[in-house]
């Protein structure tokens, strides 16, 4: 099977792309698949890479390579896959599905899906509108308030009323949510960037500020007091769900940096939570998955308050970290799911969702 593996990308995410980039060429069995890698800069720029080379890709070191093919994936399915554009020459790689491992802008949220429908090539993950709900937070919420399932409550502030009043945006949102702290997020950044806590009005308004710079629409959500959870979903229309995850970040909230540089940060499988509750994280986690119309997998991250023991859903990732130390990969091993069984499983339900 011909096998493209896409990472990198334009999205404040490049890093965390190629880091799971690596891992996934890693645990790929190369007896089934003639893996074909294709990294694109953040400038946005394409290249085929001649070798699967996984320490240069976590390294970065691969942009630096002296055999980068400049490399087009065009919406023509007569082609349905790969041109490479060789001095003197063009070639064709016809690809017979695609691994886009591209967090964030540009990969997550059903821009990349979008072209592989046009090129008729099926692809692992979520479909265009699924990608794109998923990675606007806002529409996110929209979706999961007719499912029942209870989420932080919000404020969505737009950067144009911001602009014109950011004294009155920062006074509506505090009075909406009633207390101190809430959290402000970009509604389409993904592994906490750009992600403040804010304990009173002037930190609230910087937040906001810095948010802005990302996005036009920010959240301001209350402040959850609780176990930060998470449970890995695999599967298409009948869909399974993991046991759940715990992240215990020694920083004050589990941050970019926490997530991947911050080694002491904990990871508890199952999360410690009761029986009851896991239970209810796992049922909540298909009915959000199912009700946004996701395929293939996703992440999906709850809190569990301490006070109450009351689930909260938090948000929902389409294309979740892959590196060694990531969650997902982490909750299906203990599922007694290996990371290659994984991979085989995700192409499987790729296939299968596009030809039926």
């Amino acid at each position: 099977m011909k096998l493209a593996v896409i990472f990198g990308g334009i999205s404040s995410e490049h890093d965390i792309s190629c880091l799971s980039a690596a891992s996934i060429l890693r645990n790929l069995d190369k007896s089934k698949y003639e893996i074909h890698a294709v990294g694109i800069t953040r400038e946005g720029r394409w290249y085929y890479l001649p070798e699967c080379d996984a320490d240069a890709i976590e390294s970065g070191a691969w942009e630096n390579r002296n055999d980068l093919v400049p490399a087009l994936l065009p919406p023509d399915r007569s082609i349905h896959g790969l041109v490479l554009l060789r001095e003197g020459e063009t070639e064709f790689v016809r690809l017979d599905c695609v691994f886009p491992v591209l967090h964030g802008v540009g990969g997550e949220d059903g821009t990349m899906q979008g072209v592989l429908e046009l090129a008729g090539i099926p692809y692992v993950g979520c479909g265009v509108a699924a990608s794109a709900n998923t990675m606007d937070k806002s529409l996110t919420k929209k979706v999961v308030e007719g499912t029942g399932v209870r989420q932080a409550r919000y404020y969505l502030a737009l950067a144009c009323d911001f602009a014109c009043n950011p004294e009155g945006v920062v006074r509506t949102a505090a009075e909406q949510l009633g207390s101190f702290p809430v959290f402000v997020k970009p509604c389409s950044q993904g592994s906490s960037v750009g992600v403040a806590k804010a304990n009173n009005m002037l930190e609230l308004a910087e937040g906001l500020t810095e948010a802005f710079k990302m996005d036009s629409k920010v959240l301001v959500e209350e402040f959850i007091d609780g176990h930060e959870v998470e449970c890995a979903v695999l599967g298409n229309e009948h869909p399974q769900a993991s046991t759940v995850g715990e992240i215990a970040p020694t920083q004050e909230f589990y941050t970019f940096d926490a997530k991947y540089k911050d080694e002491s940060s904990r990871l508890y499988i199952p999360a410690h939570i009761t029986g009851e509750q896991l239970e209810t994280v796992r049922q909540d986690a298909l009915r959000v998955y199912t009700a946004l119309g996701c395929r293939g997998l996703s992440r999906v991250d709850f809190f569990v308050t301490h006070d109450g023991g009351e689930v909260v859903f938090n948000e929902l990732n389409a294309i979740p970290g892959f590196t060694s130390i990531s969650m997902y990969p982490k909750l299906f091993d203990y599922e007694g799911i290996r990371y290659p069984e994984l991979l085989d499983r995700l192409i499987s339900l790729a296939l299968e969702e596009h030809h039926g």
